[in-house]
């Protein structure tokens, strides 16, 4: 099998720890290949079966964050906007969880949750 067209190589390799060893990619952005690992290297080179599922449960595992931070109804306000709704919080006297800012991350969260 190849590496799939949207595997990147260097997410693999940390979802398998093996992103300490030295490697040379055809090309730094995907798709890519790896054409050379350093023999000195204490780990084996991963098989393109295992690179492609590694960046597959790496993205899975990522996807949350993704997903809270694109645009959309369920997502975080820009940081000036949070900015506000903390200081609207405290002046109401409200900085905890029945202030606004904390409804709305608990919405993004709820929407997103973590896997």
């Amino acid at each position: 099998m190849a590496i799939n067209s949207t595997t990147d190589i260097h997410l693999a390799l940390l979802q398998l720890g093996k992103n300490a060893n030295r490697y040379r990619l055809n090309q730094n952005c995907t798709p890519h290949e790896i054409i050379e690992w350093d023999s000195a290297n204490s780990d084996s080179q991963p098989t393109d079966d295992e690179l492609n599922a590694a960046y597959t449960a790496w993205k899975t595992a990522e996807q949350y964050k993704i997903n809270r931070t694109q645009s959309g109804s369920t997502t975080y306000a820009p940081t000036g906007e949070q900015m506000a709704m903390i200081y609207d919080d405290i002046i109401a006297g409200k900085l905890d969880s029945t202030g606004s800012f904390a409804a709305h991350n608990k919405a993004v969260k709820d929407a997103n949750p973590k896997p």
